[in-house]
């Protein structure tokens, strides 16, 4: 983990070391001591103290898209709100732009946490008695920006989020989607350098939540702002995360890609967490190329090595010679109808054969 720190440090939006949050009497005393080794049970039972959170260190990288998941308890959203301080942490180091948040004054606190961080949580926290346009000018407004350029700035951010029409409804008039389209442009509006979502779609039904997730995507697109989503639904984390921290009893348990936690899970919790993803809509060739045998000819389609399986199958179909996996000009190996298919009809089995090979 120190490794990664120091390559990442002098890139990294945010920055995070040694992190814990011990909940109950005396916590720094725990702290102090080997009990805060003990399984959470044995914890609670002996000192009253709860860790959510177990000496977590992680970055996150400049416009990335970084996911914490895990289960209801696992101290997913403890960990988010101890960025800024929402919750106080017991021990440990974070930095947000290169700045120690925790030695940060209540006054520069207030500051970060208005201009440079912004949060959407899963309740919309809306002002039912203002209407759309003035909540998403709310920020602004604590800020001290004039009214006309505030109410400028919430119409183009209005426009944005694809609110066009509603900027004088007030939120009860809105639908739970439309809702939650309101606090991401609120959260926008301020122009954060971070933004924070703690489990923002988990109360929305399944299609709009759907909708909601292909929105934060396409904003990600278009403003680029460095994201920590936390959610408890793997589904999502694969279809949004650039790197996802899978967490149990407040410990990253493992930390990577889509395709590192599906095919090369660390332990039986991560198996088990993603043992019905389909690998072949997440793996890319890289995972089930081999080497090219001694009769096979060369001169079959050639395929980049991160393209996923699935996507490989019209070119797999449309030729009889092995397709050539490289990454750039060098050949990392073969694949063939055989693998493809191999791949396609394993899909709820055993991680790909050839992870040694997409991980070296």
């Amino acid at each position: 983990m120190a490794a990664e720190r120091s390559s990442a440090s002098d890139g990294a939006v945010i920055e995070v070391a040694g992190l814990w949050k011990i909940f109950g009497p005396r916590s720094e005393r725990v702290l102090a001591c080997s009990d805060k080794d003990l399984d959470p049970a044995a914890l609670r039972e002996k000192t009253g103290c709860t860790a959510a959170v177990r000496n977590v260190s992680f970055q996150v990288r400049p416009g990335e898209v970084f996911v914490v998941m895990g289960l209801s308890g696992s101290g997913k959203s403890t960990l988010v709100r101890c960025l800024t301080r929402l919750i106080e942490p017991t021990a440990g180091e974070i930095r947000i732009g290169g700045e120690d948040v925790g030695s940060a004054s209540p006054a520069r606190l207030r500051e970060l946490r208005r201009h440079q961080v912004s949060m959407v949580f899963q309740h919309f926290g809306l002002l039912p008695h203002r209407r759309v346009i003035d909540n998403i000018a709310y920020g602004l407004e604590i800020q001290g920006m004039a009214r006309a350029d505030r109410y400028r700035r919430a119409r183009e951010i209005l426009t944005l989020v694809g609110l066009d029409g509603h900027a004088d409804s007030y939120p009860d008039q809105l639908s739970g989607g439309m809702r939650q389209r309101v606090g991401l442009a609120r959260a926008l509006a301020v122009d954060p350098q971070v933004m924070l979502f703690d489990e923002p779609f988990s109360a929305l039904d399944p299609l709009i939540r759907r909708d909601m997730q292909a929105e934060v995507m396409r904003l990600h697109r278009e403003v680029g702002k460095t994201m920590v989503f936390i959610t408890h639904d793997l589904s999502e984390a694969l279809k949004l995360g650039e790197r996802i921290a899978i967490m149990r009893d407040g410990s990253i348990v493992q930390l990577g890609t889509a395709e590192e936690l599906v095919g090369a899970p660390v332990d039986d919790y991560v198996a088990d967490f993603v043992r019905d993803v389909p690998r072949s809509h997440v793996l890319s060739l890289r995972w089930i190329c081999r080497d090219p045998e001694s009769d096979e000819h060369l001169d079959g389609p050639v395929l980049p090595a991160d393209m996923i399986i699935r996507d490989a199958i019209p070119a797999s179909t449309a030729s009889a010679r092995p397709i050539r996996v490289v990454q750039g000009d060098e050949l990392v190996g073969v694949v063939d109808r055989v693998d493809i298919l191999t791949a396609m009809t394993s899909d709820a089995g055993a991680p790909a054969v050839h992870a040694e090979k997409a991980s070296a």
